[in-house]
C-alpha cells in the first residue's frame, strides 16, 4: 500500500522493528546488528529497504535515499545469494538515478567510459545460448512461419533484429524438406550494426548453397525507429513474414518523448513528484511481498493521466510503425516480447514491477548455474544489471526497456488492423520437447488465448504471438 507524505507507514509485520529503526541515523555504521539478520529476514528487509529508498528517490528526498543506499550496501552483494545480487544492481540504479540529478557531476562521471558494442551482442547471445527461453521463442516463430508459408514459392521474410543466425539456420533446413520443394527466399534484417548483418549474410548463403535454396540475405543497418519502411522493399508476388523479437519495446520511449515535448505536466510525472509513502505490506516472503495487489495502492498523479490523455489524441510512434507493418500486408507476423509492466508512470510502480520480474530471472540464475560462474556474473551485470538501470534512472528517450504485458500488445495490434493467429499444437510439441532437454522443472509453458507465455515456476517472462494482416 501506499499513503501520503505525513501518516505512519508501520503496520503490524515482522520487519515491524525494522521499519521503525531502519533509517534513524542514530544507528550509525556500519549498523552491526545488520550482520545477526538470517538470511530470509536479509532478504525481507533488503525488499523493504529497497523501496524505501526508491519511495525518497521519487519525492526528492536523498539524505534519506542516502541513508537508505548505505544501509542497503552492508546487506547486498553481487556474488551473495539470490536477493543480496538483486538488492545490488537496484542499489546501483538508484544510485545512477540520484546522481543524474547533477548532471554535471554525472557527465563527469561517466565521461571516460566507453560502450562496447560488441560485448553487449556477446552477453546477449550468452543469455540465448545458456537458457531456453529464446529458443523457445524461436521455435514457435519458426513453425508458424513454415504452416503461414505452405505451398508459398517465393517466400521474404523481414527481420527486425537481425542478431540471431541460429534461427534462420534451423528455418533453412526444414525448408529444405518441404515435400513441393524449397521455395526462393529473401530475408531482409535490420540491425544498427553492419558487421552483425555482414556475418549472418555469410553465414545464410553458406547454409542455403548446402541445401539447394535459391537464397538472398539484404541489410538495412539502422534503428529500428528510423526504419522506413520503403527501404524493405517488399515485391509484388512475395509472400511476406515478419518476425520481431523483443525489439517493439523500444518504440515505446520515442512516444515519451514526443508526449514530454508536448506538455510539460508529463515531465514532472517522471521525475517523481506525485509519488505515496510505501507501507510494508504485513507479508512473510518474498513471492508474497511482492504480491502485485501492492501495486494497487500507487494511485496513478494527475500528471500521469494528463500524459495519458495526450498519447491518446496523436498518433504514436508505436502506432505508425506497426500501421507501416501492416500496409505491408504481411501474411504473418510473430512478436515475442518481456511480459512485464514496466513502463508505468511512477518510479514506485516500476520499482515493484521490476522486482518481481528480476527476482524471477535470478531465482531462475540461481536455480541453474553456480554463483561463482563468470557467465553468470557477466549475465547480471551486462544484461539484467543494465535493464535494470534503464527501468529505474532513465527516464524520456534514454529509458529503452519499456516492457508492457501481452494484453497491452494485443490492443496495439488490433487496433493497427492486425488479427489474432493462434499457435499451432505442433509448435507448442517441438517447444516443450525442447524445454524437456533442459532437464529442470522450473521452466513452463503457459497457453494464453492462443498465444503462448513462456515462464520460470509461475511467473511469465516472455510471450510470443501470432498476427495476419486483416484487410
Amino acid at each position: 500500500m501506499f499513503q501520503d507524505e505525513g501518516t505512519s507507514s508501520i503496520t503490524s509485520s515482522p520487519l515491524q522493528f525494522f521499519t521503525m529503526m531502519s533509517l534513524s541515523p542514530k544507528l550509525g555504521s556500519p549498523y552491526p546488528w545488520l550482520r545477526e539478520l538470517k538470511s530470509e529476514e536479509r532478504g525481507l528487509y533488503l525488499i523493504h529497504l529497497l523501496l524505501t529508498c526508491a519511495n525518497h528517490v521519487a519525492v526528492g528526498s536523498l539524505d534519506n535515499a542516502n541513508l537508505a543506499l548505505d544501509q542497503i550496501s552492508h546487506l547486498a552483494s553481487a556474488d551473495g545469494d539470490t536477493m543480496q545480487r538483486i538488492a545490488a544492481y537496484f542499489a546501483e540504479a538508484l544510485a545512477d538515478r540520484i546522481l543524474k540529478t547533477w548532471p554535471g557531476l554525472y557527465k563527469a562521471f561517466n565521461s571516460t567510459k566507453i560502450p562496447v558494442v560488441s560485448e553487449e551482442i556477446l552477453v546477449k547471445k550468452l543469455f540465448f545460448e545458456v537458457f531456453p527461453f529464446l529458443k523457445v521463442a524461436i521455435v514457435l516463430t519458426n513453425q508458424a512461419i513454415v504452416e503461414a508459408m505452405e505451398g508459398e514459392k517465393m517466400i521474404h521474410i523481414i527481420d527486425l533484429n537481425a542478431n540471431e543466425t541460429a534461427q534462420w539456420l534451423a528455418l533453412l533446413q526444414v525448408l529444405s524438406v518441404r515435400p513441393e520443394g524449397p521455395p526462393h527466399l529473401r530475408i531482409t534484417g535490420v540491425h544498427q550494426q553492419k558487421q552483425v548483418l555482414d556475418r549472418m549474410a555469410r553465414r545464410l548463403t553458406e547454409e542455403a548453397e548446402k541445401f539447394d535454396i535459391p537464397f538472398r540475405f539484404d541489410s538495412v543497418v539502422c534503428r529500428l525507429e528510423d526504419l522506413d519502411m520503403e527501404k524493405l522493399r517488399v515485391k509484388t508476388g512475395e509472400a511476406l513474414a515478419i518476425s520481431s523479437v523483443l525489439q517493439l519495446h523500444t518504440l515505446l520511449a520515442a512516444d515519451n518523448e514526443v508526449r514530454q515535448k508536448s506538455s510539460p505536466l508529463a515531465g514532472k510525472s517522471a521525475n517523481g513528484v506525485h509519488y505515496s509513502r510505501y507501507q510494508h505490506p504485513n507479508q512473510t516472503n518474498l513471492s508474497e511481498l511482492l504480491e502485485k495487489d501492492s501495486i494497487n495502492g500507487c494511485s496513478p498523479s494527475p500528471d500521469s493521466v494528463s500524459s495519458s490523455a495526450l498519447s491518446q489524441a496523436n498518433v504514436t510512434k508505436i502506432e505508425s510503425f506497426l500501421n507501416g507493418l501492416w500496409s505491408l500486408t504481411p501474411k504473418v507476423m510473430v512478436v515475442t516480447e518481456q511480459d512485464s509492466n514496466h513502463n508505468g508512470a511512477t518510479l514506485m510502480e516500476r520499482s515493484l514491477e521490476a522486482l518481481h520480474t528480476y527476482a524471477a530471472i535470478f531465482d531462475c540464475l540461481e536455480s541453474n548455474m553456480s554463483r561463482t560462474s563468470v557467465e553468470r556474473l557477466k549475465l547480471e551485470k551486462m544484461l539484467f544489471g543494465e535493464e535494470i538501470k534503464n527501468i529505474i534512472a532513465c527516464e524520456g528517450g534514454e529509458r529503452k526497456e519499456r516492457h508492457e504485458k501481452r494484453e497491452k500488445w494485443s490492443q496495439r495490434f488490433d487496433l493497427a488492423g492486425f488479427r489474432h493467429v493462434p499457435l499451432s499444437y505442433y509448435g507448442m510439441l517441438q517447444a516443450r520437447s525442447l524445454l524437456q532437454g533442459y532437464g529442470c522443472d522450473g521452466y513452463k509453458l503457459k497457453e494464453d488465448n492462443g498465444c503462448v507465455m513462456i515462464c520460470w515456476q509461475d511467473s511469465s517472462l516472455f510471450s510470443v504471438s501470432a498476427w495476419r494482416c486483416c484487410k
